[in-house]
């Protein structure tokens, strides 16, 4: 059955309004865990803008199901800018600090209010064969956030990685324009390419209770939602929302 991480980021950016620890992450971790949740999903980002490096090991310490820390793999340690916000020290360096059972790597940056393309495999791909051996080394699940596009699935296993994540905004876009079948078609063919590789799938960007019951895809792995699923758990509460989702993913609860 398919993996449902939730990403906390949202929750860390309602916290980081003001200078206090409320809303606090693990307690929000373990309310999601406790609800029915699979795994906890985070991205913390340089400018430690939500999840910042210190809750990676406060989740990591706390969690006895799977922590996913999402980035940028090339990102360099900074200095923080705020004195009760500690440095943030490099994103491969965070990982191997905190060693989570699954590193996403994605190719964003700050200019970005949130991701938007997978990585371009033909550009990036010598850069990320060092990296990835490196997180593998330390015990990581190494997946590679990408576009669905079939003919980079080989490419992304012969880099070393152990799975995928399928960006998935175009398939909402297209869900909600209610003329989705042909852009599911891409996303299918490429979960169909990366099992061909030997690569696990994973999914996530934009998913809701609306879209994923037709987000029907082979080899599905783990979905991973944060956005829609803070709007959810505002309107019907953390243990009401989990379920639904799981549901959503076709599970009998």
């Amino acid at each position: 059955m398919t993996a449902l991480s939730i990403n906390l980021n949202k929750i860390a950016l309602i916290r980081n309004s003001r200078v206090t620890a409320i809303p606090n992450i693990v307690d929000h971790a373990k309310m999601c865990v406790s609800a029915g949740a699979d795994g906890i999903t985070v991205h913390p980002r340089p400018d430690q803008r939500h999840i910042r490096a210190q809750d990676c090991f406060d989740l990591q310490s706390a969690l006895d199901v799977e922590l996913n820390i999402e980035g940028n793999p090339f990102t360099e340690p900074r200095a923080s800018d705020q004195s009760h916000v500690g440095d943030y020290p490099g994103f491969v360096a965070l990982v191997q600090a905190v060693g989570p059972a699954q590193v996403t790597l994605v190719p964003d940056n700050d200019q970005q209010l949130t991701s938007d393309h997978g990585f371009d495999l033909a550009k990036d791909g010598k850069r990320l064969e060092p990296v990835v051996r490196v997180l593998k080394d330390i015990g990581c699940r190494v997946s590679l956030f990408m576009d669905p596009e079939p003919s980079a699935m080989a490419t992304a296993a012969n880099l070393g990685a152990d799975r995928i994540e399928l960006y998935t905004e175009s398939y909402a876009r297209a869900h909600e324009s209610g003329n989705f079948e042909k852009t599911l078609c891409a996303f299918q063919e490429t979960a169909e390419a990366a099992f061909a590789a030997r690569l696990g799938v994973n999914a996530g960007h934009d998913l809701n209770l609306i879209n994923l019951p037709d987000f029907t895809i082979p080899h599905l792995d783990e979905v991973s939602i944060g956005h829609a699923f803070t709007v959810d758990a505002l309107r019907w509460g953390i243990a009401n929302t989990i379920p639904r989702y799981q549901q959503a993913l076709g599970k009998n609860l």
